[in-house]
């Protein structure tokens, strides 16, 4: 057996408790750059070795050939949203919902997630949003405090620039809330993600039972929100970020023009450009993009925008999100490896690439001294079959 990383030896290794030490053997190794058959060890939470080989030392985990790759690292999911509020107006129990979304990601392979979280309310009209990120974020916080949570948990802001409270509800987060992220949000009507209003009003119809009437009123009060709102919120937002030593996001980058703005206002990735001129904008301004699994998946965005494997197959794609499918996360990476016919590069979408965007620089890949999150996965097909979960060592899934 030949030891290609700085460690101890495997059978060492793998001698010690594994209540806190893990060894996974004769696996197929996802490293950044190549395949290796081989072992990962990890001793108190970080991986200690990574070694070449087929041998199965005593107390070790024989993968029998399985895939072992990073624990899935996830920027923007809508997830616990739908866990506190599971249908429009139902207001779940936060706690119970937070415990549930926490065991849904990790037994999707998720061991990192930043909970997207609005900010930035509507009080009226039928189309209203309330506050409810503060209050969410101090339960998440003191629930991860007490050891309540399977994986790690960061929050992401996102700041609805189309809204009446925004600033104020920023101002209530400081630099000690785990704040890894603040996207900038426009969801105002008529651009965008939504430029299509026969598609908006689709989507807030089935989510909010609006008629005719009611969507025209809720279409005036965002343009009205934008007009009264949208400068000083974006510039505001972009200044709370900075206060927060949080990352900047944008948000359905539509044109160059908009990529334009998003490179002055230092944002670091694109989450879900709506076009392939923004994409290739936000290429040339170095900020990474970012597309949806969904979309990947199904083959389209359901809002009828770019296809997220035309931009994969123009190397336009650094970072993929579950969105509004957990599960969806694991499949897209095994998807693109077909579509570039490279698992490595593949898996850091999910992997390396959110990490290292987020800021990260503790996980997100398979090396000797980072956190031991580590995935184990065999193939049914072309389907990618969880074989196992562990976050820092510790079995989560």
């Amino acid at each position: 057996m030949n030891s290609l990383f700085p460690a101890s030896s495997l059978a060492k290794a793998c001698d010690s408790d594994m209540s806190k030490d893990l060894c996974l053997a004769n696996a197929q190794i996802i490293l950044p750059d190549r395949v290796l058959s081989g072992a990962v060890t990890i001793e108190k939470g970080v991986i200690s070795g990574i070694t070449e080989g087929d041998q199965v030392p005593d107390g070790a985990i024989n993968c029998a050939g399985d895939l072992v790759l990073p624990g899935l690292v996830e920027l923007h999911t809508d997830n616990v949203e739908r866990h506190i509020e599971p249908r429009p107006e139902v207001d779940w129990p936060h706690l119970p919902a937070l415990i549930a979304h926490d065991a849904e990601l990790a037994s999707t392979g998720i061991t990192t997630v930043f909970d997207a979280m609005r900010v930035g309310s509507i009080h009226s009209g039928k189309g209203r949003y309330l506050d409810y990120a503060r209050r969410l974020a101090d339960e998440l916080l003191a629930a991860r405090s007490q050891g309540v949570f399977k994986i790690s948990h960061f929050l992401h802001l996102r700041a609805e620039i189309c809204s009446e409270t925004l600033l104020e509800e920023l101002a209530g987060f400081g630099p000690d809330d785990r704040v890894g992220i603040v996207s900038l949000m426009d969801h105002t009507p008529g651009q965008r993600q939504f430029r299509d209003l026969a598609v908006l009003k689709t989507y807030v119809a089935k989510k909010r039972s609006m008629n005719d009437a009611e969507f025209a009123t809720h279409v005036e009060n965002l343009l009205g929100l934008q007009v009264r709102f949208g400068a000083k919120h974006e510039t505001g937002a972009v200044k709370e970020a900075g206060r927060l030593g949080a990352v900047l996001a944008s948000h359905d980058d539509t044109t160059s023009a908009h990529v334009a703005t998003s490179a002055e206002n230092g944002v670091g990735f694109a989450e879900f450009p709506t076009t392939i001129e923004a994409a290739r904008a936000c290429r040339a301004h170095g900020i990474a993009v970012m597309m949806g699994a969904p979309n990947l998946i199904r083959g389209s965005s359901h809002s009828g925008n770019v296809v997220a494997e035309d931009l994969a197959r123009s190397d336009l794609l650094d970072i993929v999100s579950s969105d509004y499918v957990p599960s969806a996360l694991l499949l897209s990476a095994f998807h693109l490896a077909e579509v570039w016919n490279d698992l490595p590069r593949a898996i850091a979408t999910v992997t390396y690439n959110p990490a290292k965007a987020a800021h990260l620089k503790d996980r997100g890949a398979l090396k000797v001294g980072l956190r031991g999150d580590v995935v184990r996965v065999r193939k049914t097909g072309q389907t990618p079959l969880l074989r196992g979960v562990w976050s820092q060592g510790n079995q989560v899934a």
